[in-house]
């Protein structure tokens, strides 16, 4: 279990697990906000959301000193104080969104994949999918790196499009509500591996790291860390996490920032 006196950094999905499921709210993560915020640990927003969508949310969560991680993985954004002389305050990992945008709309007129992107769509369509207000939904549509998709299709197809994508330099990965389209070197834990060995750099010391989610997209980010929090979530997907690497799992029983709490709890005590 990790210590005070231990440097210590913990990554969060966002949707399901520190912001409600139905009503994104964090409320009752509130306390536990505070504690950290108190004894100084980044706290490293990891999401699916786009980065004007994370940006937002940091600033309501007094967060906009520390660095996040965006679309899944595929978008880095440093603040000013992890910022080096070799890294931009962007760091992009796998393929511009333009470029999967193209390959996706080739490969739907090539072989009539029955599917839908946002970039193929409104927001209101957007905001319909999502629960979101409108306007939070254009934030949503603001991609750099990746493309949420809505599969129509059957699963003959469906494993065609992922050979095509493969072929492409692109690989599928599972969110809460949609499948994402990015590189296939992206990913929330190549992203956390990434902040977390500059993390080490820059303090000059061993780290330990928590990772909380709830969902399949989080997966390689909770085998990444030393410290694995699954939380109860709303979907049938399992989520086996590979604890090879020596981390600790550990499986709520409550749902959303109910359970990113409990999960915080179990390997965490500060006063």
């Amino acid at each position: 279990m990790p210590y005070l006196d231990d440097p210590l950094i913990i990554f969060t999905d966002l949707d399901g697990s520190l912001l409600d499921h139905h009503d994104y709210s964090w409320k009752p993560a509130q306390p536990w906000l505070d504690k950290l915020a108190a004894a100084n640990v980044p706290l490293i927003l990891t999401t699916s959301k786009t980065s004007d969508e994370v940006a937002a949310l940091q600033t309501a969560l007094h967060l906009t000193h520390q660095p996040f991680i965006a679309e899944n993985g595929a978008i880095i954004h440093l603040p000013p104080g992890w910022q080096t002389q070799e890294q931009e305050p962007v760091h992009v990992m796998g393929a511009r969104y333009s470029d999967i945008r193209q390959a996706l709309v080739d490969l739907r007129q090539r072989y009539d994949f029955e599917f839908r992107g946002f970039g193929d769509v409104t927001p209101k369509q957007v905001a319909v999918w999502t629960g979101l207000p409108e306007a939070q939904a254009e934030l949503a549509m603001q991609r750099e790196a990746s493309e949420p998709l809505v599969w129509f299709g059957n699963d003959l197809d469906f494993a065609h499009l992922k050979k095509c994508l493969s072929r492409e330099g692109l690989a599928l990965t599972r969110g809460g509500r949609f499948w994402h389209v990015m590189g296939t070197d992206a990913g929330k834990g190549q992203a956390v591996q990434w902040l977390s060995q500059l993390y080490r750099q820059q303090r000059g010391v061993p780290v330990a790291s928590i990772g909380l989610g709830d969902g399949p997209n989080d997966l390689s980010m909770l085998e990444t860390v030393d410290y694995a929090v699954v939380i109860k979530g709303y979907h049938e997907h399992q989520m086996p996490v590979n604890d090879g690497n020596g981390s600790q799992v550990f499986r709520t029983t409550e749902f959303g920032p109910h359970g990113w709490s409990q999960g915080l709890n179990h390997f965490i005590t500060l006063p």
